[in-house]
């Protein structure tokens, strides 16, 4: 089983091909979309804008995700949003905006990831698979959520997550499968199964941290009940067109 993992993430990585560098050809200013030439991209994958200032001088402008591939003409559409990984109200910043001639970097930071396990033999079985991957520990999310009060993680929290540590990937282990998924979009990109055992179950999922603190009210803040379930159901809430997804989890709820 662990060659099988291997081969998962040997191929999950080479299916990413790396961090892809492309100049935009066309811009849509009024409804923040650009317009890239790809061979081969996957809806859902994240990364940002570069312009250009000079020889040897450059800026990010704005965040970038593929929501559309077209296969025949090989473009991908990007929506465009503001870029906050950076941010300082101490630092000057200019008033460009994007143009054509300017760079899409996209699946940027693919090589860092989390993963969401639901206990510790499973984490460590997942995680030594691969020397490939430089894994962000559980224990850090778990540390930024207790700072947030959030002990059941929100969209939000694993996009801060993605900004504050770099990571690229999630890869979440929900019902004997490994669902590949952007970190910031939290689109899936990639499903492949991989039968472990899981005796124990940790929740909100396997982290060294004993206890996340809560906060008072708002969403994220109650303790989470269900592994699974409630997993398979943020991935489906980012996900309603994907059927893959959808089926596994029917087919999960079908065994409870």
């Amino acid at each position: 089983m662990i060659k099988h993992i291997f081969l998962l993430f040997t191929f999950t990585l080479t299916l990413m091909a790396g961090v892809v560098k492309t100049p935009i050809i066309a811009i849509d200013t009024v409804n923040d979309f650009a317009t890239i030439k790809v061979d081969n991209i996957n809806v859902g994958v994240s990364g940002f804008i570069v312009h250009g200032l000079s020889k040897d001088n450059s800026t990010i402008l704005k965040d970038a995700e593929v929501v559309s591939y077209n296969k025949v003409s090989k473009t991908a559409t990007l929506k465009l949003s503001d870029f906050v990984q950076l941010k300082h109200d101490a630092l000057p910043s200019g008033n460009w905006g994007v143009v054509v001639g300017d760079t899409a970097i996209l699946a940027f930071g693919y090589s860092r990831a989390l993963l969401i396990a639901p206990n510790e033999e499973v984490y460590y079985r997942v995680t030594r698979a691969t020397s490939q991957v430089q894994w962000l520990h559980p224990d850090i999310f778990a540390t930024l959520l207790s700072f947030k009060g959030h002990p059941t993680p929100q969209k939000e929290d694993f996009t801060a997550m993605s900004n504050e540590t770099a990571v690229g990937l999630i890869f979440f282990y929900l019902n004997q499968n490994i669902f590949t998924v952007d970190a910031k979009s939290l689109k899936v990109i990639n499903i492949s199964e991989a039968k472990l055992k899981q005796d124990s179950l940790n929740l909100p999922f396997y982290t060294r941290v004993e206890e996340i603190d809560s906060g008072w009210w708002g969403s994220g803040t109650g303790d989470l009940d269900e592994y699974e379930p409630y997993y398979f159901e943020l991935l489906i809430e980012n996900n309603p067109e994907n059927t893959v997804l959808q089926n596994l989890y029917s087919q999960f709820q079908s065994k409870r």
